[in-house]
């Protein structure tokens, strides 16, 4: 594995654990539900894709493994596809329970459905 990969796979991979990091802290200092909802979103996204990127070219490069490679991959994929439509749906059945944001909304989009 050529270096210049090796250092862009390793970098790849801190960035993922920097954007898990800071997401983890998010939810921590957040005010309400729905702004830790994003933040808990941002970490499985940006934080899980950085890694993933990083281990599919160390699959690829470093180990040669086709069929790890295309397992990351589609890992990758289905986060990418998933995560924001759980988190509209938490978020939806969470406005729906009666839980609402802290700081007042411009619209009140979720609010329509109920009609």
């Amino acid at each position: 594995m050529p270096m210049w990969l090796k250092i862009l796979s390793d970098v790849l991979i801190a960035c993922g654990a920097f954007f898990a990091l800071v997401g983890v802290l998010g939810i921590l200092r957040m005010p309400d539900t729905f702004c830790r909802m994003q933040a808990s979103t941002c970490v499985s996204t940006l934080g899980v894709i950085g890694v993933a990127l990083g281990g599919l070219l160390h699959a690829i490069f470093a180990m040669g493994s086709a069929s790890t490679a295309v397992k990351i991959a589609v890992i990758c994929l289905l986060i990418l596809i998933t995560n924001p439509v759980g988190s509209h749906a938490i978020a939806k059945g969470a406005y729906k329970a009666g839980i609402r944001p802290e700081t007042p909304m411009e619209t009140d989009d979720l609010g329509r459905d109920n009609e």
